[in-house]
């Protein structure tokens, strides 16, 4: 997606670490009507996939699932990172790590919200190891869901983990898909 990678070429940074910063249009400052043109892609590119549901994982996730459900009209549920007093019954749960926080969360989404009947579409920031992705199919597999497919905003491909989940079967598809990156610039995937 052009739009996307004009933007992180213009105003995202390289950190330490292979972390791309990219807080002032995406995940803190979100950028609105690059927002809507990526639910509107993402949309445009699983047309046909009879999807009833996009699961995603707090925080970062939210805002591109929500523009892809809007443009999809199908509901949007996020998986939470630490079960709280507001999800009560059953739940799927599963052990994610954070790539950027270094840490593993036990991310848990309710059992009323995730069914056999669900055919989802797995929604995400980033793509970077694929914990996060790898726990969000483990929970739809937990509830009999199919997963339809994967929409991640930025992968980074030089990690490896897109092509071996792409390899296992899943379709993943990438609004932008960075082949290597350094504080000298970005290349993108062609």
């Amino acid at each position: 997606m052009k739009q996307l990678e004009e933007k992180i070429l213009s105003e995202g940074t390289v950190l330490p670490g292979d972390i791309l910063k990219v807080g002032s249009f995406l995940n803190q400052n979100i950028d609105s009507q690059l927002l809507t043109q990526m639910g509107d892609e993402i949309a445009r590119l699983f047309e046909g996939q009879g999807i009833t549901k996009i699961l995603t994982i707090e925080a970062s996730g939210i805002a591109i699932a929500a523009a892809a459900g809007m443009a999809m009209g199908v509901p949007v549920l996020f998986a939470k990172k630490h079960k709280t007093s507001n999800v009560d019954g059953g739940t799927y749960s599963t052990v994610v790590h954070s790539f950027t926080h270094n840490e593993d969360y036990n991310v848990v989404v309710s059992t009323d919200y995730l069914v056999a009947d669900d055919v989802v579409l797995i929604i995400d920031d980033f793509l970077a190891n694929g914990a996060a992705l790898r726990g969000l199919i483990d929970l739809c597999d937990q509830a009999g869901s199919t997963v339809a497919g994967v929409a991640i905003a930025i992968e980074k491909c030089f990690t490896g983990a897109g092509d071996a989940l792409r390899a296992q079967g899943v379709r993943l598809e990438s609004l932008a898909a960075i082949e290597s990156m350094s504080e000298d610039g970005i290349v993108f995937r062609s």
